[in-house]
């Protein structure tokens, strides 16, 4: 199965800077409808079979551009929605977005325990994130888009990835609309196949000032 996973458009708290995970969330920026907007054209050479978006409003509405041009109706699953940021939630400080990302990194690394901060711990995490791609893989997609979020893509896949790990996503940023592609199965595991950090509209679409903690790098 080929999973691909595309970042939400813009969004004000992504401007803002803040860790704003709840849900419905935020809708997207102008700029975000724009980076949405470009998707069809951006995947037309995959064979998409099925859309999946997250319980937050952002994902969704990015979905919805790639959806129509498919004629596809879009699945509504919590499991991919982003990582609960718990008592850092709003924050948009620097030791708040690194305490995040941080947690986050580690869970890629295997340190699964680690907890984010009155949240969810990686195992709880990566399991309902498991439980939405199982879902897609027992109804035999050959590939399917996922719509989701940059923490969270970036730490499933750098967990997953067997060519990856955490110290490799902690470095590369998924900024608005950026694309990550794996190829494998829940069986055999997963290979990344692409990394596409930016977003995939080009560079008038880039804004990496205001595309929010969840694109951030590790501090050096």
């Amino acid at each position: 199965m080929r999973l691909i996973l595309i970042r939400h458009g813009q969004t004000a708290s992504n401007v803002a800077g803040s860790l704003d995970t709840a849900v419905p969330g935020p809708p997207l920026t102008e700029l975000g409808e724009r980076q949405a907007s470009m998707l069809p054209a951006v995947l037309v050479g995959e064979s998409i079979d099925a859309i999946v978006a997250s319980t937050q409003q952002r994902a969704q509405l990015t979905a919805a551009p790639l959806a129509d041009a498919l004629g596809l109706e879009v699945m509504i699953r919590d499991g991919i929605r982003e990582i609960d940021a718990g008592s850092l939630e709003m924050r948009s400080d620097r030791r708040s977005v690194e305490r995040y990302l941080s947690t986050c990194f580690e869970w890629a690394n295997g340190r699964l325990d680690s907890r984010m901060p009155a949240a969810e711990s990686g195992h709880e995490v990566f399991a309902r994130f498991d439980a939405v791609v199982e879902e897609a893989s027992a109804h035999s997609f050959d590939t399917v888009a996922f719509f989701s979020h940059g923490a969270i893509i970036r730490a499933w896949a750098g967990w997953v990835g067997r060519n990856i790990d955490g110290d490799f996503v902690a470095v590369r940023p998924v900024s608005n609309t950026g694309v990550v592609i794996l190829d494998g199965s829940v069986i055999d595991g997963w290979t990344v196949d692409s990394w596409t950090g930016a977003p995939v509209g080009g560079a008038s679409l880039t804004d990496a000032a205001a595309d929010g903690p969840a694109a951030d790098v590790a501090p050096a």
